[in-house]
C-alpha cells in the first residue's frame, strides 16, 4: 500500500538499496553526487514501514547535523507515505557511546559526574604528564610536543597498534623514544582516571568493553535490531569493532560509503574496512550506486580517469544522470604564481559576468596557505571571499570557560576545568591557579566532595583582589546549577574579553541547553563532541557585500559542491604534498584527495599548473624552480581534458623565460671606464 509514495524519487540503484531484506549485513558503495543520502534515509524509512519500531533502528554518522537531517528526511518519507513512527535514534559514534556509558555509569565502574575531554583540554593533560617525564631526559633531547603526544596516543588506541610501531610509522624521528613516550601515554591514562576524565577514544573503549560483556554486550546490543552507518569509509578499527559487537547476534548492518574518498587517515581512518567489509562481516550483500546527480559527464570522465589510474580501490564507475552539453574540464599551464592569481581572478569574474554568481563558484587548494597569494590578488580587484580552515563555535575561549565551570559542578577532581576558570579571575596566571589547583587536592583519596572542602585552602593561594569573585564562583559551583553559575561567570567574561555582550549571549544558549538535560557535564560534553553552530571551520570575519567566493582546502570541501571549481597549484610537491609521500598509502590518499576534488564541480572545473615557483617572490631577483605538473594529471587524464598554456603575452613571455648573463657585460663597461 505504501510502498510506491515511500519510494518514490528513487532509482533503480536507490530502490534496490531500501528494498534490501536478506539476512545479511549490507555495503552500498556510492559514488560522489549518486544519492546516498537519499538511498539510505530511504531505507530507514522502509524498515520502520515495515513494522521495525523506529528507537531500535540506530543511525550512526560522522556528524550530528547529518544524523538529523536524515532522521528528519526519514520521518518525511513516512509522513508522505501516511505513516507515523516513533524516532529513530541516532547520533554520532562518540555522541551514542556517551549516551550510553552516562545511562550506565554505575554499571561500568564509572562516576556518574564524568567530564569529557574535548582535544584541546586532552593535550592539556598531556602536556602536564609531558613536563613531568621530560624532565628525566637528557638535557637539550628533543622530545614530542603535547599534540604530537596526543596524536600518537589515539592511533594506538584506535588502531589496536602498540605505540611503538605507531611512532615508527608516523614520527620515525622518534622512534628510540618509543619507552619514554609510552611512560608518558601511561600517565595520561592514570591521571584521566583519577580525576574522572574521559577523551574521545575513552567513550568508543569503554562502549567496546561493555558490549565485550556476555550480559551487559548483550542489553546493549540488544537495543536495536537494525544499524545503519553513514560515510563508513571513515571508521577506524576501534569503530568497525564496536559494530561487530552490536551485531553479534543479528546481521542487521547497513553501512554506506565512497572508498575514494576516503582521505582522514590522519584520524586513524582506513579504506581497507569498507574495501574488505566481507572480511569483518562474513554474511554480508554489496549494492553500487553509480548514477551522479551533480556533474556533467565531462567532468566524471576526468575523475574516472584518476580512478583508473589508481592501482586499488575506487569501486565505482560515475555516470551522469542526464546527458546534455557540458564543458571539458580545463588543464591551464601558466607562467607562475603571480600568472596564476591573475587567471583564476579573470575567469572567476569571467563566469560571474557570465550569470554564475561568486557563492556558486569555489577556489580549492590542497594546503590553506597555498591561497596567500591569490588573496591578496582578490583584495585587490574586489573579489570578496570566505575561507574555510578555522575556529569552531566550540573553541571560542568564553564559551569553553562556562563549560569548564559546568564540568566542575558535577566532577570537582577537573584538573583542567579548575585551571582554566581560575585564570580568569584578576591577578591570577599559570602559577597562581596551578597552586591553587594543588591545594584542593584532586589526586587525593576520599570523595568527590572533599575537594570543595578544601576550598579554603586553595582561596589562600590567591591574591587579595580575586577572592570576593572566586567564592562567587565556587558557591555556585556548589548548587550544581546553570544560571549561578553563569552569573558568576558573567563578571570575568566582561574582564577578560573585549565584545562582552555578544559573547554574554553564547553563554545564555548554554543555559538553555542545560534546561534539557539531567547534568551540566551532558552539556560540556554535548559540546565537546560537535559544537552547535559550527560554522563549518570558517576563518576569520569575510568582506562580504551580496555575493562571495570560497575558498576551502580539500579536506574542507568533501560533502560541499558549487557550479565552478578551480583548483590552484597543481604542481607535484603541492599536489601531491610530499609531505604526505612517506608511503605508498600516502600517496594514494593524496589521489584520492585530488579526486575529491575533481567531483566538486556542477558545470566546470579549471585546474593550474604554474611552470615555475620563485625563490623570493617578493624578491628582487628572478630565482626560480622549473615546476611538474602533479603526477595525478597523467596523459590518460590528460586526454580528458582541454589543454591550454596562457602567457602574459609574447614580449612579457620572452623575459619571463630568458636568462641573460649581465655580469659580464656590466665588467665590460665598468673596464672600458676604468681601464
Amino acid at each position: 500500500m505504501y510502498a510506491h509514495d515511500l519510494l518514490d524519487g528513487l532509482n533503480d540503484e536507490q530502490r534496490a538499496v531500501a528494498q534490501f531484506d536478506e539476512p545479511a549485513a549490507l555495503r552500498v558503495l556510492a559514488g560522489a553526487g549518486t544519492g546516498k543520502t537519499t538511498a539510505l534515509t530511504a531505507r530507514v524509512a522502509r524498515i520502520v514501514a515495515d513494522g521495525t519500531p523506529a528507537e531500535r533502528v540506530l543511525l550512526l554518522t560522522f556528524t550530528r547535523r547529518a544524523a538529523r537531517q536524515m532522521i528528519d528526511r526519514s520521518h518525511t518519507r513516512l509522513a508522505h507515505a501516511g505513516l507515523r513512527s516513533g524516532r529513530v535514534s541516532g547520533g554520532t559514534f562518540h555522541s551514542v557511546a556517551h549516551r550510553t556509558l552516562r545511562q550506565h555509569a554505575a554499571r561500568l565502574g564509572l562516576p556518574e559526574g564524568f567530564s569529557v575531554l574535548d582535544p584541546s583540554d586532552a593535550a592539556d593533560v598531556m602536556d602536564v604528564v609531558r613536563d613531568e617525564t621530560a624532565k628525566s631526559l637528557p638535557n637539550g633531547r628533543r622530545f614530542p610536543r603535547k599534540s604530537t603526544l596526543l596524536d600518537l596516543y589515539s592511533r594506538a588506541v584506535d588502531t589496536g597498534t602498540p605505540v611503538g610501531e605507531v611512532i615508527n610509522a608516523v614520527a620515525p624521528w622518534a622512534s628510540d623514544l618509543a619507552e619514554p613516550i609510552g611512560t608518558v601515554c601511561k600517565a595520561y591514562i592514570a591521571r584521566k582516571r583519577r580525576l574522572g576524565l574521559l577523551d574521545f577514544d575513552d567513550l568508543l573503549l569503554h562502549w567496546r568493553q561493555a558490549l565485550r560483556d556476555d550480559l551487559v554486550g548483550r542489553s546493549l546490543g540488544g537495543l536495536y535490531d537494525h544499524v545503519l552507518v553513514d560515510e563508513y569509509q571513515d571508521v577506524n578499527a576501534l569503530q568497525v569493532e564496536v559494530l561487530q559487537l552490536l551485531r553479534t547476534h543479528d546481521p542487521q548492518l547497513t553501512v554506506v560509503g565512497d572508498d575514494a574518498q576516503a582521505i582522514y587517515s590522519f584520524r586513524a581512518s582506513d579504506p581497507k574496512h569498507i574495501l574488505d567489509f566481507g572480511l569483518d562481516f562474513p554474511a554480508s550483500a554489496t549494492l553500487r550506486l553509480g548514477t551522479n546527480y551533480r556533474s556533467t559527464q565531462s567532468i566524471l570522465d576526468t575523475a574516472n580517469a584518476l580512478a583508473d589510474d589508481a592501482p586499488a580501490g575506487f569501486s565505482t564507475r560515475l555516470h551522469a544522470a542526464e546527458a546534455g552539453p557540458d564543458h571539458k574540464p580545463r588543464l591551464v599551464r601558466c607562467a607562475d604564481e603571480d600568472h596564476q592569481s591573475a587567471l583564476v581572478c579573470e575567469q572567476i569574474l569571467e563566469h560571474r559576468e557570465q550569470g554564475t554568481a561568486l557563492r556558486e563558484q569555489a577556489v580549492l587548494v590542497r594546503a590553506a596557505h597555498h591561497s596567500d597569494h591569490l588573496e591578496i590578488e582578490l583584495g585587490r580587484r574586489g573579489i570578496p571571499f570566505v575561507k574555510y580552515g578555522g575556529l569552531r563555535y566550540l573553541e571560542a575561549a568564553h564559551v569553553k570557560d562556562l563549560l569548564a565551570a559546568f564540568r566542575i559542578a558535577d566532577n570537582p577532581r577537573d584538573e583542567v576545568a579548575w585551571f582554566r576558570v581560575l585564570q580568569l579571575l584578576p591577578g591570577v596566571g599559570p602559577t597562581k591557579a596551578k597552586r591553587a589547583v594543588s591545594a584542593l587536592g584532586l589526586l587525593a583519596d576520599g570523595e568527590d566532595s572533599d575537594v570543595l572542602l578544601r576550598w579554603p585552602l586553595a582561596l589562600a593561594e590567591l591574591p587579595a583582589a580575586a577572592h570576593a569573585q572566586a567564592e562567587a564562583v565556587a558557591r555556585a559551583v556548589g548548587t550544581k546549577q546553570a544560571e549561578p553559575l553563569r552569573q558568576a561567570v558573567a563578571p570575568l567574561i566582561r574582564a577578560n574579553y573585549d565584545n562582552a555582550e555578544e559573547r554574554l549571549v553564547d553563554l545564555d544558549l548554554l543555559v538553555e541547553a542545560a534546561a534539557r538535560v539531567p547534568r551540566l557535564s551532558d552539556v560540556a560534553a554535548d559540546h565537546a563532541l560537535e559544537p552547535p553552530r559550527s560554522t563549518g571551520d570558517l576563518a576569520g570575519v569575510p568582506a562580504i557585500d551580496e555575493d562571495w567566493l570560497t575558498i576551502s582546502t580539500m579536506h574542507s570541501a568533501k560533502g560541499m559542491e558549487w557550479d565552478v571549481v578551480h583548483v590552484i597549484h597543481a604542481a607535484d610537491g603541492n599536489i601531491p604534498s610530499d609531505m604526505a609521500l612517506n608511503d605508498r598509502n600516502g600517496l594514494e590518499e593524496e589521489r584520492r584527495l585530488f579526486y575529491v576534488a575533481m567531483t566538486r564541480p556542477r558545470r566546470e572545473a579549471h585546474v593550474y599548473v604554474p611552470l615555475r615557483y620563485h625563490h623570493r617572490p617578493a624578491g628582487r631577483d628572478d630565482r626560480h624552480s622549473w615546476a611538474q605538473p602533479s603526477r595525478f594529471l597523467t596523459d590518460n587524464v590528460a586526454a580528458t581534458m582541454d589543454q591550454v598554456t596562457l602567457l602574459r603575452d609574447d614580449a612579457t613571455d620572452a623575459a619571463d623565460f630568458a636568462t641573460v648573463d649581465t655580469t659580464t657585460a656590466v665588467d665590460a663597461h665598468l673596464g672600458g671606464l676604468f681601464g
